[in-house]
């Protein structure tokens, strides 16, 4: 019997999606923009992957150091760096793939928003996929109370930047990509919206 929680860790279902769909294959490199203690990273350094990552959290890139060690003892330590992904010292276009999970709706306003994503996106190379999971309001759009600058108060008693559908296919087009996935929302009762935005990087 195959152990998938062992296989997998605690993988975001969406992610995991684009990889049963063969989007993300063995031989690619990824980059995990605010990776965390590499919760989306456990199933890609078990197969191989060559992953790197970046937070601002010493303590997150302690963990996923560690973790690497024992899954991918192969990987450099320095592939994982406590840097702003805004301040990344990755190159450019050193990816296939670029994750961007729960991270963007921390923003603290718009500049700082745009200022995030260019620093995930200048990381992929032409033809890459770059997989985004953030809040938006996209399913609940009276529910929230705005707080000026695209920031939100949520059900949930949290403070979001959010995002809209209009605002991410003009996001799509002006980062020069092309969606692999219609732009889908889950609604999670009385509480928040998380959007799934899967984007081509093109030319």
């Amino acid at each position: 019997m195959i152990d998938l929680p062992s296989l997998l860790g605690p993988i975001d279902i969406y992610l995991l999606d684009q990889v049963l769909r063969g989007r993300i294959v063995p031989g690619q490199r990824i980059f995990d923009a605010g990776c965390g203690g590499g919760r989306n990273l456990v199933y890609f350094l078990r197969a191989g992957f060559e992953v790197f990552g970046v937070d601002a959290e010493p303590e997150a890139i302690h963990a996923i150091r560690a973790l690497a060690a024992e899954l991918a003892p192969r990987l450099p330590v320095e592939n994982f760096r406590a840097e702003a992904i805004e301040r990344s010292t990755f190159p450019d276009e050193c990816v296939e793939v670029v994750i961007s999970s729960a991270v963007l709706h921390f923003s603290r306003d718009e500049a700082h928003f745009r200022a995030i994503l260019k620093g995930s996106w200048r990381h992929l190379a032409p033809g890459g996929l770059f997989f985004c999971r953030l809040a938006s309001t996209i399913g609940m759009e009276s529910r929230f109370t705005p707080l000026g600058g695209r920031r939100f108060h949520l059900p949930d008693g949290s403070d979001r930047f959010l995002v809209d559908e209009a605002f991410l296919l003009g996001l799509t087009e002006e980062l020069g990509g092309k969606l692999l996935d219609p732009i889908k929302t889950t609604v999670v009762q009385d509480r928040r919206c998380m959007t799934t935005w899967v984007v081509r990087k093109v030319g």
